[in-house]
């Protein structure tokens, strides 16, 4: 396993932070600029299609050397409003959104678009006197991405800052269960931006970009 950023960011992308139905497009980091907007032909009629989301939660397995990567580092990991942490599983309500999804046989891409909202929680990583919170984490499914609000101290520090990389290759096939829809297996990767900004609060130059974190399962109602 890593070190200190996978497992800092393993826990925000949680929420994450870490959101299959943006793996749902198969993309990766590495893709993020085939999928950043839609193709230019004309705009296909969805597969499937939820104007508003209702919930209900985004998880992330942190990995097994997280809580010793933090300890080594003199870190303690929390949860903010809404947000839980048991047994080494983050979990984020899902609050809000939208998401269309296109037949990935035909050329539209990408082909998972749309917009996952989760207010009112986050993660918090303590050291010394100093608490950092990312919370309010919006998963883009176009271009994979996680985004989230920064907070140093109960200072804002940078609103919707790019937290996550979203890698949707390893995800397993869809799970639908009454009127919910399971996607899990996409990985969570950190941002060079959310390195850059862990490493100049903290302190330190242990937080690396493109670091493994986690592995996210979202549930989503259908209805």
């Amino acid at each position: 396993m890593r070190t200190f950023t996978k497992a800092v960011i393993g826990a925000a992308a949680a929420g994450a932070l870490a959101f299959s139905l943006a793996a749902c497009s198969g993309s990766s980091s590495s893709d993020t600029g085939a999928a950043s907007s839609p193709s230019a032909s004309s705009t296909p009629t969805p597969v499937a299609s939820i104007p508003k989301l209702t919930g209900e939660m985004t998880q992330v397995t942190v990995d097994k050397g997280f809580l010793d990567a933090l300890t080594s580092l003199g870190l303690t990991p929390g949860v903010v409003g809404t947000g839980t942490l048991t047994d080494g599983v983050l979990s984020f309500p899902i609050t809000g959104g939208n998401v269309d999804y296109y037949d990935p046989n035909q050329s539209y891409r990408p082909y998972v678009q749309g917009e996952i909202d989760h207010e009112g929680s986050g993660l918090s990583l303590s050291a010394g006197g100093t608490t950092v919170e990312l919370t309010n984490f919006t998963i883009d499914p176009g271009t994979s991405k996680l985004y989230g609000d920064v907070a140093a101290n109960g200072t804002s520090v940078v609103k919707q800052a790019f937290l996550f990389d979203l890698d949707g290759s390893t995800l397993k096939p869809l799970q639908t269960s009454g009127d919910t829809a399971i996607l899990e297996g996409t990985t969570v990767h950190v941002s060079a931006d959310a390195a850059a900004l862990l490493n100049k609060t903290f302190n330190t130059d242990a937080v690396k970009e493109g670091l493994l974190v986690g592995v996210a399962k979202i549930t989503v109602n259908t209805k």
